[in-house]
């Protein structure tokens, strides 16, 4: 079995590093944020780090690097309050990874790839067009982790959008029906399969 120890992590090469921790930590979920300045110019990313906070009130975060350089989607949110989350599914994994790419801040991700902006609900963030889970939310507050400068934001689901065929009865989504794909490190895509469901787990009696 291969064994790093934080001496040996902290002299790899700076790349094979990235690699290594943004691997280690298992599958990571695939989501495009979009968002749109005062100014009307949309822009799209795609993050791997949100996460579920709560489900009364329906609460969810996500990480942002650090503000050193400019962060468009964190500027927009701010000023606007709002912000869009969108399912990558298998079809578009090129698009949603070209999003990661660094243009500056007058110029859409919109106008890069295939991606097309729709709006719903006046909801004043766009929506990625023909994804099948979409959510519009509303920013609730950041923390800035000191131990390295990154932001924690805070959202809350104002709108769920759900195509058909994903949501079952007891309001579970079938994310597998939906093609929703996952991120394994940086660069790499799968599409995971639904084993089991088990019931709400209880203590044995």
């Amino acid at each position: 079995m291969k064994h790093f120890d934080l001496n040996s992590i902290s002299k790899l090469e700076k790349l094979y590093r990235i690699n290594l921790i943004n691997s280690c930590t298992g599958y990571k979920s695939a989501n495009l944020i979009a968002t749109q300045s005062n100014d009307g110019i949309m822009n799209i990313g795609i993050f791997s780090s949100i996460i579920h906070l709560g489900s009364n009130p329906p609460l969810l975060g996500f990480i942002l690097r650090p503000t050193t350089v400019p962060r468009n989607t964190f500027d927009n949110l701010l000023t606007t309050g709002v912000f869009t989350i969108n399912h990558v599914n298998k079809n578009i994994i090129e698009d949603a990874h070209h999003t990661s790419a660094k243009y500056d801040g007058e110029i859409s991700e919109f106008d890069k790839t295939q991606f097309e902006p729709e709006f719903k609900n006046n909801f004043k963030a766009p929506f990625v067009r023909g994804v099948k889970i979409s959510m519009g939310c509303h920013y609730v507050n950041h923390y800035n982790i000191e131990e390295n400068g990154c932001l924690f934001i805070i959202g809350s689901i104002e709108h769920l959008f759900i195509d058909e065929g994903i949501l079952k009865e007891d309001g579970f989504l079938n994310l597998e029906n939906a093609e929703t794909v996952t991120v394994n490190g940086l660069d790499g895509y799968a599409l995971p399969t639904l084993l089991k469901r088990f019931e709400y787990a209880r203590p044995k009696k």
